[in-house]
């Protein structure tokens, strides 16, 4: 009874302040009239209003808004995509430009029934943004393009400023909550990502609190820096609705910061944990944070 309660009450420390200034009218309003889709609304992002209203940052989800795959964790709608938005990538970095980003983060929906997985139109999406915006830095968060190394490099020639794929979960738990997607294909898709451009940084997000252990927790850390994987998020899974996986375990602002000072023991460049952490929260930050630590290094060796 007692972990029925707490799955049902959310402790104190989620709870988010809402912002629904003119700035974040007005990104609603840009993103409607472009036709564009953002992982922030898609996937209920707890920090939209934080990033949208005070941050003045959104990551933008391309391909359409339709994902092939089905997830027991996310919120995003799955089908069978009709078609393909060639025109999308000019649309993004007309946003990018009007907002004045720093930093952007371009995601997409699983694209199985596309032959590269999307990678094209990622590509020509990270080019049409530095065309239009060549002091912002290019983030990209694709799916695992079901491991093809033709799709990997189109992505990877386009030079994005960071690569970002995530694990999502341990691997113990990886084929009840990812669907058509395995731990060692997401490793082995950073591995390589590394591998072609060993110059651009690799990150990964990992979502808890859903019936891992610690110890497991602390596996993927291990297997991500095995891959050579620079930077790590950690942030705490909330239940979109019924339908989807339930919240085993709610972890403290304590333990993720233990789990941030863990990571960055095992030589992550930067580690963001915290319980609202998603990963493309202060992205921005991240990358210059983990670029210090980088310089560090090298003046040490």
């Amino acid at each position: 009874m007692a972990k029925k309660e707490e799955h049902i009450r959310k402790p104190d420390w989620l709870k988010i302040k809402l912002t629904t200034n003119e700035t974040y009218t007005g990104l609603k309003k840009m993103m409607r009239e472009k036709n564009l889709h953002t992982v922030c609304e898609e996937a209920r992002c707890p920090n939209i209003h934080e990033c949208w209203a005070e941050r003045k940052t959104a990551t933008f989800m391309i391909l359409g808004d339709v994902c092939t795959r089905a997830c027991r964790f996310c919120a995003v709608k799955t089908g069978l995509p009709t078609e393909l938005d060639t025109k999308e990538p000019e649309r993004v970095a007309e946003s990018v430009e009007l907002m004045g980003l720093k930093h952007a983060v371009i995601t997409a929906v699983a694209r199985d029934d596309l032959k590269d997985g999307g990678a094209t139109i990622f590509a020509e999406t990270v080019r049409a943004v530095r065309k239009k915006s060549p002091f912002c830095t290019i983030e990209v968060l694709p799916s695992d393009m079901m491991g093809s190394l033709d799709s990997l490099r189109t992505l990877m020639d386009s030079k994005p400023n960071i690569l970002n794929h995530n694990i999502e979960t341990v691997r113990r738990l990886t084929p009840r909550v990812r669907a058509r997607a395995t731990y060692d294909r997401s490793l082995e898709f950073l591995r390589r990502a590394k591998e072609l451009q060993p110059q651009i940084p690799t990150k990964s997000s990992l979502m808890i609190g859903i019936g891992e252990t610690w110890d497991e927790i602390l596996e993927v850390m291990d297997d991500l820096r095995a891959n050579n994987v620079d930077i790590m998020t950690i942030g705490q899974y909330l239940q979109p609705s019924r339908k989807h996986l339930k919240v085993e375990k709610y972890y403290s602002p304590d333990e993720f910061a233990e789990l941030k000072e863990i990571a960055l023991s095992k030589g992550f460049n930067h580690c963001e944990a915290g319980p609202l952490v998603r990963s493309s929260y202060h992205a921005d930050e991240q990358v210059n944070e983990a670029q210090v630590r980088e310089e560090a290094k090298k003046a040490v060796e």
